[in-house]
């Protein structure tokens, strides 16, 4: 297999940090202090021409707009079937001129299934981040930071939507269009929101001992889109929760992995 269709991977050292934001959400508190072992993260989102390989070989079905996801209310569908229409494939190909922006219309199933098609082929244990890993990753070193990059909005660091007005004059960009941050990973805010490998839990900052399941099954997004407005749900802090089914044109996702027997 040709070496840009699979995933580059940046080792994070172990190492703590500070998890959470004391003036975020009320799920992000309180910031405590968190560690993490060494991780291996794909320096970026995966790509179409990345997850193109996947479908490939093994036939999984080629994103495209399926059954609604439940986020969708009716008085919406025109407009997400609009807006969506060009992120969907045709004849198992990825959109022309789009090989190298994330892969999108993925639900939470379609990124496990990629996880499990990697693990095979770079004979490593693939997996979605979990939402400790995603946080320390995505800060890059910077602790108690709102960005990747620092404490200010920077519309030359991420891929986001300052107007809502453009909404339909913008979209996802190829990955690696911004610059890193502090541990060579790209696009960790903006571009796609990334799936998270766990339950969400809107008391889990705060729970002791053994956790329970969650009261509402649903899911967890982290780093903000190309189509967020709202720049507080650019931080690395900012947690986003979803149903299970969901799948978006503003949706992908990056893997990791960690050693053998860590």
């Amino acid at each position: 297999m040709r070496e840009e269709l699979l995933p580059r991977f940046v080792r994070i050292p172990a190492g703590n940090f500070t998890m959470g934001a004391e003036d975020g959400e009320e799920d992000e508190r309180p910031p405590h202090e968190r560690h993490v072992g060494t991780v291996h993260v794909s320096v970026h989102p995966v790509t179409n021409r990345q997850y193109a390989e996947f479908v490939a070989q093994t036939g999984h079905p080629a994103p495209t707009v399926r059954d609604l996801p439940l986020f969708v209310l009716p008085a919406h569908e025109a407009a997400f079937r609009e807006i969506a229409a060009p992120y969907a494939w045709r004849g198992g190909e990825p959109p022309r001129d789009r090989a190298d922006h994330p892969v999108t219309l993925v639900t939470y199933a379609d990124a496990v299934a990629y996880c499990a098609w990697l693990t095979h082929r770079i004979s490593r244990p693939v997996r979605l981040p979990s939402e400790v890993e995603w946080e320390r990753a995505a800060r890059g070193g910077l602790d108690r930071r709102r960005y990747p990059w620092g404490d200010d909005i920077d519309p030359s660091r991420a891929n986001f939507l300052p107007d809502p007005a453009l909404k339909r004059h913008r979209s996802t960009r190829p990955v690696g269009c911004y610059a890193p941050n502090g541990f060579d990973l790209y696009d960790m805010a903006g571009n796609v929101w990334e799936w998270i490998d766990d339950w969400y839990r809107p008391d889990a900052y705060r729970s002791s001992g053994v956790e329970g399941p969650p009261v509402r099954p649903m899911r967890l997004l982290r780093g903000g889109a190309w189509v967020t407005h709202d720049v507080s749900q650019l931080r690395c802090a900012h947690r986003h929760q979803v149903p299970e089914d969901s799948y978006a044109y503003s949706i992908g996702f990056r893997v990791v992995y960690t050693d053998q027997g860590q």
